[in-house]
This record gives C-alpha cells, sequence and structure tokens, in this order.
C-alpha cells in the first residue's frame, strides 16, 4: 500500500482532518457514535500544539468553542442527537456574534436516547431549524471516510471564510466505517479576514463581502459581543432597521455565495427517466442501485446531496435533469422529500422511501421498493 495511504475510521478521518485544517481547540463530552473524536484529540491535540478540555456538558462544549474562536483559534467539536439539541442556543448564538465554529454530529436513532449505535438520518431538519430566529448555516454531509476527511477540511475554511457555524452532518455508520484514504496532498487552508487599523475601528463593519474583520479578543482592538440585536460597534440596539440590516446581513454573505458553498454529484442524470436524491451513507446504496438498474437497461441516475443547507431549489431543479420520477430513500419518516417536493411541485412524480428500523437502506431494499411500488 502507498505510504501516504492510511486506513481510517470516519470518526478518525474527521479529527485528522480537522488537524490539517489548522485546528488547534477542541472542546467536548464523549457520546455515541462520535465519543472517538474525542479520544484521538485528546491524544492529538497536544502533539501539535493544540488544547483538548473535555467538558461537563455539551452545553458548555460549544460555548467554550466559541469563546475560543473568537479569541482567534479554529475550533471542533462533536456530537450526537442528545447533545446537538443541547447544543442549539449556542449555536444561534454563534451565528449572531459570526463565530466561525465546526460542529461535527454524527446521526444515531433518536428521539431521546434512542438506539445509541444504531444509524439515522433523523437530524436533518434539525441541523437547519434546530435554533430560533432567522439565520442561515452551513451543512456539509460525508458518504465516506475520506470525505469525512476533505469535507471536515472544507468545513473549517468556510467557517473561517464566511465567520459562520458549518456543521458536517455524518452518522453512526460513517463514523465507524474503515476505509483507506489518500493523506498526501496538503490542503489548501482559508484563514479569516482580521482587521490592521485600530483607529475608528467598528468589530461589524463590512465591505463588499458582507463578512466583517472581527479582532480576536486580546489583539488590542476594543471588541464587543453580543446575541442582542447590535450594529456595527457590537453594542446593543432596539432599532427595528438595525435589526432587519444585521439579519439581512447573515443571510446574504451565505446567499451571495452559493457558488462557492454548494456542492453535490451527479450520476448519470442526463438520460435517466428516473433520478434518486440522497445523501450520507444512503447514497451508498442508491449508487449501486443505480448501476444494478442500468445494467438491465433502465435509466436511472443520482443526484448525491453534498451540501445539505443553504438548499437552492434552482441549482436543485437543473441538476436534477429531466428524469419524470423522483426517488427519496433516506432513513427517517421523510425529511429530504419535503425539500424535493417544495422544489418539484406537482410537476414530477416525487416517492418517498423510508426505513426507521435502525438498518441500513440496501441496494437489494431499493430494487424491491421499485418493484412493490411498480415503479
Amino acid at each position: 500500500m502507498n505510504e501516504h495511504v492510511v486506513l481510517m475510521q470516519g470518526n478518525e478521518a474527521v479529527a485528522e482532518g480537522a488537524i490539517a485544517a489548522g485546528v488547534r481547540f477542541y472542546a467536548g463530552y464523549p457520546i455515541t457514535p462520535s465519543s472517538e473524536i474525542a479520544e484521538i484529540m485528546a491524544r492529538r491535540m497536544p502533539e501539535v500544539g493544540g488544547v483538548f478540555l473535555q467538558m461537563e456538558d455539551e452545553i458548555a462544549s460549544i460555548m467554550a468553542i466559541i469563546g475560543a474562536s473568537l479569541a482567534g483559534k479554529k475550533v471542533l467539536t462533536a456530537t450526537s442527537g442528545p447533545g446537538f439539541s443541547l447544543m442549539q442556543e449556542g449555536l444561534g448564538y454563534a451565528c449572531m456574534v459570526e463565530a466561525p465554529i465546526v460542529l461535527l454530529e454524527s446521526m444515531r436513532y433518536g428521539p431521546s436516547t434512542g438506539m445509541p449505535t444504531k444509524v439515522s438520518q433523523m437530524d436533518l431538519m434539525q441541523s437547519r431549524w434546530g435554533t430560533h430566529g432567522d439565520h442561515w448555516i452551513i451543512v456539509l454531509s460525508p458518504a465516506s471516510v475520506e470525505e469525512s476527511y476533505r469535507l471536515t477540511i472544507r468545513a473549517v475554511n468556510l467557517a473561517e471564510k464566511y465567520r459562520n457555524p458549518v456543521i458536517v452532518l455524518s452518522d453512526e455508520t460513517i463514523s465507524h466505517l474503515r476505509e483507506p484514504i489518500d493523506v498526501s496532498v496538503s490542503p489548501t487552508l482559508t484563514d479569516r479576514k482580521l482587521p490592521v487599523e485600530k483607529s475608528g475601528y467598528l468589530p461589524y463593519r463590512t465591505d463588499i463581502s458582507l463578512v466583517p474583520a472581527i479582532a480576536n479578543i486580546g489583539t488590542g482592538f476594543h471588541t464587543s459581543f453580543t446575541g442582542l440585536v447590535h450594529g456595527e460597534s457590537g453594542f446593543q440596539t432596539a432599532n427595528g432597521h438595525v435589526a432587519e440590516a444585521l439579519v439581512e446581513r447573515l443571510r446574504d454573505k451565505l446567499f451571495n455565495n452559493l457558488d462557492d458553498i454548494i456542492q453535490f454529484e451527479t450520476d448519470r442524470v442526463e438520460d435517466a427517466e428516473i433520478l434518486f436524491v440522497s445523501f450520507g451513507i444512503t447514497a451508498r446504496g442508491v449508487s449501486e442501485t443505480v448501476e444494478t438498474l442500468r445494467s438491465r437497461g433502465r435509466k436511472a441516475g443520482a443526484l448525491r446531496l453534498v451540501t445539505l443547507f443553504p438548499f437552492d431549489d434552482d441549482r436543485i431543479r437543473q441538476a436534477a435533469g429531466s428524469a419524470r420520477t423522483i426517488i427519496v430513500p433516506e432513513l427517517n419518516s421523510g425529511q429530504l422529500v419535503l425539500l424535493i417536493k417544495r422544489v418539484f411541485g406537482d410537476s414530477r412524480k416525487v416517492v418517498p422511501m423510508n426505513k426507521i428500523n435502525g438498518d441500513l437502506i440496501s441496494p437489494q431494499d431499493i430494487l424491491d421498493f421499485l418493484q412493490e411500488e411498480n415503479l
């Protein structure tokens, strides 16, 4: 085997990807199926000159990485469903103060404690809508161990570039899968924009990018961070015009850069008559199913969402080709399918395929579903 090709577990790939991206602060609380990340980071952070903190709970974990981020560190935490629920208020705060943080969430079966060692894709909507208020967030979804490594690097870069929280939404199976990955290529890294002049400095003043150059705490600049509505100075206000402008800017700094943020993969959609739309671990079964159907003479194709949010209807519509039947297999009761139905309305036949028993959707499951539904 090539010396640069390493056998890694998905969680290990996340940890090593974060380190390669420059993460030097990790705070977290162990929770299945993401616990290996905390274990690895406890060992690796001191080795690379970073800091590891095991916190008393997930609320403290996300607040710790927000603080470290605002002090200038690239940061990571990891959790699963119940812990992710506890982190939602902190996630909203990070959106408001524009702290570049990365959060790995490995989905397990729920609700509540559920089945910690069983896979699901039940937290899709929570990743976008878990916090209160009107905000935008970036959510990436790996479908392999290598992609866990690459997307964690990309998540750190996007967080730093847009000063926005980024979620890597993985799942139990990807987290615990072991596959060889190539780590020989040094990643391109992105660093946050920092202010230069202290005179006249306002922490939330922006340029055409709409991304503020916020000084790191402790560097001699006057800074102010609050979850309340704030103007360019960072101090709170109840002015409705300022509030509207702030929320619009938090949206537009991402909306104006969808070409940079949104990523998906297509497989033979050009002539597909039946199209599968999926993400994460489910996309692997879809890929094999498309091969099988093509070998049988059926024109099947696939669209895999790598960026789950922002979700852009126009890009999905264009990427889907002209297939008249769209099947959405997912490990929940039907979440992604709601978005796909919104995109196509009554113009296409959109069919949900759901599995909620803690097992994966296999290629044979999909083939059996097609036969049962006469598709």
